[in-house]
């Protein structure tokens, strides 16, 4: 394949926002020819803070982290089956920790070209900067992201494609 992309990892945490992010990761790869990875992270980090603030007790962790799991399968499923509506193969990839750390891990270990969030939140604090974990991914990788705002572009987009 020629051209600068490659290889697309699109984060996906179950969001509207991370949706249409795999929706047009999906026409990207289409119209370019990448590969395209799916990935999900169950956030162990915020499952440990509710463990230590007291909010879950340690048996509540376990259940609560296979909830997630099952989140985690579920979307990963549901990005699946629109790639598969356009032909495209995917990847999916589910992993557990802390959110910007496993994206990071994962572009270094399979040197992606580039990696497609959803629209990221408004900052409003120094606080919500430290703990928003999509933001210090963007912030924090080394790859180009791309950060896919518009559903309406979007959905004509994958509809297109």
């Amino acid at each position: 394949m020629k051209g600068p992309i490659k290889k697309i990892l699109v984060y996906v945490d179950g969001s509207e926002e991370s949706i249409n992010a795999s929706m047009y990761a999906i026409a990207l790869s289409k119209s370019t020819g990448a590969s395209v990875t799916a990935l999900y992270v169950i956030n162990t980090r915020a499952l440990n803070d509710l463990v230590k603030a007291r909010i879950f007790l340690q048996e509540e962790e376990v259940e609560y982290h296979q909830d997630l799991e099952q989140d985690a399968e579920r979307y990963l499923n549901h990005v699946r089956k629109l790639a598969e509506q356009k032909k495209v193969d995917i990847e999916t990839i589910s992993k557990s920790g802390t959110i910007h750390r496993e994206i990071k891990a994962e572009i270094k270990e399979k040197e992606f070209d580039l990696l497609i969030l959803g629209g990221v939140s408004s900052i409003r604090s120094r606080r919500d900067e430290f703990f928003n974990e999509t933001d210090r991914a963007m912030r924090s990788v080394t790859c180009p992201v791309l950060v896919v705002r518009d559903e309406d572009l979007v959905w004509d987009i994958f509809e297109s494609s």
